[in-house]
């Protein structure tokens, strides 16, 4: 139920959540006065769900605003108000609005909503209003306010309050504020910050800038099930059905009514079998055996499994815990009918083509694949297999960047090695930009005399040439022939991986139709010291690994030189110091980026 959240903020922050027509607001209102009283200073945040409007036409603000200012902050001697237009799809970013407060102003903040959030809070109950509880399915319920009309389970480990004793209420909130002890405040996330040391571009305006000259492709096409591993979805796919499409048993036992007062035993009127129904309807004090999966009678409403039952002479008797709707799947909790089963632009893999499949789906449309043509520049570069020629080096790039383009479900033209020279890289520029949406090289855009990448690109097409602040993978040149995208990467292997990984890789999935992906970072206690340079963002190869503690730990895997790929061998992930880290001591938090998608 409870969705991920983190307090940003130094000081206690409470739920309260409840359905409609409990009296949150109400509740609120003769709380917020008494532990006003008390001397707490407070911070309300409501969760409304409509559009509202705290302006008034014909003022000042309120027509600036129309007028098209994202933000209005209207001021006077006795308070201010700011005003955002900030337009979202689902439910606004309680931690981002949290960091709006004044949090050095005020010791708590009261939250009312966001009851889907793993916030603390205390749920409001009124067994009048006739929903169910939901404490039972949200571990961050600290506590239940109610009437003495809540029914709660003998064996529950929790607070209970009276909903209707505002004293009671504020002495709970009060001694939790006064407990809240904040958690240590966590590094800001590597790759976030934007900062510039003169021609250097940080690792995330490089990315932003890169992203801005990705366009999707267009085209789609239609795939059977088997053939849709790791294509991406051109339109949402529509559950046709509900899931599951009846009302089911979750395991084998015995369907029935909980209604109380439940009989010594029960009437045995028949069995359900997965794939059967019963036809008729339960009365009181029947059941009926049902196997996992099977449709839940008419007038039954819970199952008890089969091992807390025994069955005699055409009666059940049941054993253990008994909750009404225990064991019984509702039909559509999983997918409603009519709703977006998986969204356009998600990346199919085997539990998509699984749940696409359990829909009822044979064939659907995805996005083309993109087409990336590779290729290696450099005179000293030999191709495997040959005769290594003196002073040169094996071609490693090529190949782990095709089959980094390969994984990420690309169609691959391989070009082979170019001669240093502007007319070979002019015409093998030229041509791959005609056969593919994006090309990319390896080699020759650092600054020699003999790098012609950036000087062949600048006369055919569009360049964007950057020194990233970065190591290892500072020379990276990027830029558009046509319409064909255009990565120069370092020639050092473990830096034209790490290019890779961090560049060419958010740039193809844009371009695949995946408009929304992150890099997936962990945080992990640093098992070695790593060190960089304040500004400079570092990536360490490193060694991931389960620790005792049942945290994620991470080792360096030794000499990091940017020509070392054994490194990329051995280690399982890039450790990520970031922008304002000069060293990470033994024990600290560090992110990793690990390698297990495409290497």
């Amino acid at each position: 139920m409870s969705t991920t959240f983190n307090n940003p903020l130094s000081i206690p922050v409470l739920g309260f959540c409840a359905y409609s027509g409990t009296g949150k607001t109400t509740l609120l209102k003769q709380l917020i006065p008494a532990l006003t009283q008390r001397g707490l200073r407070l911070a309300v945040l409501k969760h409304a769900h409509h559009n509202f409007d705290v302006d008034i036409p014909g003022k000042d603000s309120f027509e600036m605003r129309k007028a098209g200012a994202r933000q209005m902050l209207v001021a006077s001697h006795v308070r201010w108000a700011l005003m955002t237009e900030d337009e979202c799809d689902g439910d606004p970013d309680l931690v981002h609005l949290l960091q709006q407060l004044e949090a050095d102003k005020v010791d708590l903040v009261l939250v009312e909503g966001f009851k889907k959030l793993a916030l603390p809070k205390i749920e409001l109950h009124r067994a009048a209003v006739g929903k169910p509880l939901i404490f039972d399915q949200d571990p961050n319920v600290l506590a239940i306010a109610c009437c003495a009309d809540t029914q709660l389970p003998s064996d529950i480990n929790i607070e209970k309050l009276d909903i209707n004793n505002v004293t009671q209420i504020a002495d709970y909130v009060e001694q939790y504020a006064n407990n809240y002890q904040a958690k240590p405040q966590v590094r800001p996330l590597p790759l976030q910050e934007l900062n510039s040391s003169g021609s250097f571009l940080s690792v995330r305006q490089g990315l932003e800038n890169i992203l801005a000259h990705v366009m999707p492709v267009e085209q789609s096409e239609q795939v059977s099930l088997d053939d849709a591993e790791n294509r991406v979805l051109a339109d949402d796919a529509i559950s046709p059905v509900d899931v599951p499409q009846h009302t089911n048993s979750a395991m084998d036992g015995f369907a029935f009514s909980a209604a109380e007062p439940l009989p010594d035993s029960f009437e045995v009127v028949g069995e359900v079998r997965a794939g059967y129904q019963y036809d008729g309807r339960l009365n009181a004090g029947q059941a009926v055996r049902i196997m996992t999966g099977a449709p839940v009678p008419a007038g039954a409403d819970t199952v008890q499994p089969r091992e807390n039952a025994t069955e005699q002479d055409g009666r059940v008797s049941l054993q253990g815990k008994i909750k009404v709707g225990q064991n019984v799947r509702l039909a559509g909790e999983d997918i409603a009918k009519g709703a977006v089963a998986l969204a356009a632009g998600s990346r199919l893999g085997a539990a998509e083509q699984g749940l696409l499949a359990s829909l009822g789906f044979a064939e659907f449309a995805v996005k083309r694949r993109p087409v990336v043509a590779v290729f290696s520049s450099g005179d000293e570069v030999c191709q495997p297999g040959t005769a290594l020629k003196a002073n040169c080096i094996y071609d490693s790039n090529r190949y782990t960047i095709k089959s980094m383009a390969r994984r990420l479900g690309c169609e691959v033209i391989d070009l082979g090695i170019i001669e240093d020279s502007e007319a070979a890289l002019t015409a093998a520029l030229s041509q791959a930009s005609q056969q593919a949406d994006m090309v990319i090289s390896s080699g020759g855009v650092s600054v020699g005399n003999a790098d012609y990448i950036k000087k062949v690109l600048a006369a055919i097409g569009e360049i964007h040439f950057w020194r990233i602040d970065m190591r290892p993978g500072r020379p990276l040149a990027f830029g558009k022939i046509d319409d064909a995208l255009f990565f120069g990467l370092p020639g050092n292997p473990v830096a034209a991986m790490v290019a890779f990984l961090m560049f060419v890789q958010p740039a193809l999935r844009k371009l695949a139709g995946e408009p929304d992906w992150q890099p997936q970072l962990l945080p992990a206690a640093a098992d070695d010291p790593f060190r960089s340079r304040a500004g400079r963002t570092e990536f360490n190869r490193g060694i991931a690994t389960l620790g005792a503690d049942g945290k994620l730990h991470v080792r360096s895997t030794g000499a990091q030189g940017s020509g070392m790929l054994s490194s990329m061998v051995t280690g399982n992930c890039l450790v990520v110091v970031g922008e304002a880290d000069e060293r990470i001591e033994v024990g600290e938090s560090v992110y990793i980026l690990p390698f297990a998608e495409l290497l």
